[in-house]
């Protein structure tokens, strides 16, 4: 049986397309070994999913001072040696992944291996971490036309990226019931997010007279950010986050008002839901969001909202000019060429483990 190690880690957005490529590396027959940081959120996450988790040591590389940049280079030759040992304990066929300060020291022990290793960059621009792995890597995934002309000759495979297959699997009726709308109106569906909700969630709630004469909107706020100011206005539920039942809100789904991390837009893309961005500032980010947005407006895949523009009647107007051209941008999401990310992905891995 063929073998696999993946490893990604940091933030969620590191690990759930990893976990979206497990079903089908198991059909396709390979054992699935994971490779993270010692307590980082991907381990609950993995462990989880049943697949047989490695921790070891890692540290952040910053590009401002800390003090921890004094120590961390050692956790990160830590992590090399442990990686090292790992991978000649497990001996797999290739290298998965996915990004995250934890993936580094695990490429450079790959590579010192002679093992091949395909990297996925979900941002338009490479990150650091992935910038320091990108060298030692045969392929490299990514989401955005415009990140080839960063990556090595020959390394750019333009895949899109791995959403789980659950959220195919959505029922509108289900939804409906579950959000107590009976289905007259379309359906807005808002994702605050986790970090950098606020903005967007202010500029929702400021509209809503506006917004519920077209739309019933669900609305998911973020980890303890529900406003109790409008618990119970007609037409409008406000969720923390929800987790069984997306699936069932997304098909309920008319339109999208989202931020512009990676993982979401794709998410988007891949169930054709026409949409509104609104990314996060540079003021509060590296600018990936910004990127990533602007890339899909060109695609003609969304409409673009500037976090420094949300007015409550620029976000009505944009809401009202996506929902009015759904049509138009669920045919350019259809004619887009990345269609199956999942079979894409697990093509080239397939190519470089036999």
């Amino acid at each position: 049986m063929k073998r696999i190690v993946m490893t990604g880690g940091g933030t969620a957005g590191h690990v759930t397309p990893n976990i979206a490529l497990f079903p089908a590396l198991k059909e396709a027959g390979y054992e699935i070994y994971y490779i993270g940081s010692y307590n980082g959120i991907e381990k609950n996450l993995i462990e989880k999913e049943g697949i047989e988790y490695y921790g070891i040591s890692s540290g952040k590389l910053r590009r401002y001072f800390a003090l921890k940049n004094f120590t961390d280079p050692f956790r990160v030759m830590k992590g090399y040696r442990e990686a090292r040992k790992i991978l000649n304990k497990i001996k797999p066929d290739v290298v998965f992944s996915k990004g995250g300060f934890v993936t580094v020291p695990v490429v450079f022990a790959a590579k010192k291996s002679c093992l091949p290793v395909i990297i996925h960059e979900s941002d338009l621009t490479p990150g650091l971490a992935n910038k320091l792995a990108i060298p030692r890597a045969t392929y490299v995934c990514h989401n955005f036309p415009e990140t080839a002309k960063y990556l090595p000759e020959g390394k750019s495979r333009l895949t899109g990226c791995p959403i789980r297959q659950e959220l195919y699997e959505g029922d509108r009726n289900r939804g409906l019931e579950f959000l107590g709308f009976d289905g007259k109106k379309p359906v807005l569906m808002v994702v605050g997010g986790s970090t950098g909700a606020k903005a967007v969630n202010e500029g929702i709630q400021s509209a809503l007279p506006e917004l519920t004469e077209t739309f019933d909107i669900v609305h998911l706020c973020g980890k303890e950010k529900l406003n109790e100011e409008y618990v119970g206005t007609p037409g409008y539920k406000q969720y923390e986050y929800i987790s069984d039942e997306l699936k069932d809100i997304f098909a309920v789904a008319d339109v999208v008002v989202s931020r512009a991390g990676a993982n979401a837009i794709c998410e988007l893309l891949a169930l054709k839901k026409p949409h509104l961005l609104i990314p996060l500032s540079a003021a509060a980010s590296r600018g990936d969001q910004i990127l990533n947005a602007n890339s899909f407006k060109r695609q003609g895949f969304s409409e673009v909202l500037e976090e420094e523009n949300l007015t409550k009647e620029t976000l009505v107007d944009n809401i009202m000019k996506v929902y009015d051209n759904r049509e138009a941008y669920i045919k350019k999401m259809s004619e887009s060429s990345m269609s199956d990310p999942i079979g894409e992905i697990v093509g080239l891995i397939e190519q470089l483990a036999e």
